[in-house]
């Protein structure tokens, strides 16, 4: 199974021998970097800013593309986490001050767990996920 959040990667080399890196399910969305590798790693934190811009604007997140033999890219477990929440909240209808209520605490809490930048304890977005009727599941990789 694929996970969620990871994306494929177009890679193709520029005139100039860098390496584009471009995510075709975010239209718009590219970076790049020196070489093949470099490229990879930058596109991880070009898919948190997409991810993160999906959230901030009230978007839907794209589903990814089937790889067909490209790379992928992957978000960090922190906006992954974050993404997950925004779209299980959306699916559920529970609204925020509903979640809030449920987790006992502040609706400004539940809106700093959605925000992309505030640095929120995995602990608090699992029990979030736990009552959206979601779990939270971390694997690692080889870099």
């Amino acid at each position: 199974m694929q996970n969620r959040f990871s994306y494929p990667v177009d890679l193709s080399e520029d005139a100039d021998g860098r390496f584009l890196a471009d995510f075709p399910d975010f239209a718009g969305t590219a970076t790049d970097g020196v070489d093949r590798a470099e490229a990879l790693v930058e596109a991880a934190d070009c898919l948190e800013e997409a991810l993160a811009r999906c959230i901030a604007d009230n978007d839907d997140i794209p589903s990814p593309s089937p790889a067909r033999g490209r790379p992928m890219a992957s978000p960090g477990a922190l906006i992954a986490a974050k993404a997950a929440l925004y779209e299980a909240l959306g699916e559920s209808g529970v609204t925020k001050s509903g979640l809030a209520r449920a987790l006992d605490c502040d609706e400004a809490e539940v809106r700093r767990m959605l925000n992309p930048r505030h640095a929120t304890k995995i602990a608090r977005l699992e029990r979030a996920l736990a009552y959206l009727g979601r779990r939270l599941v971390v694997t690692v990789e080889a870099a």
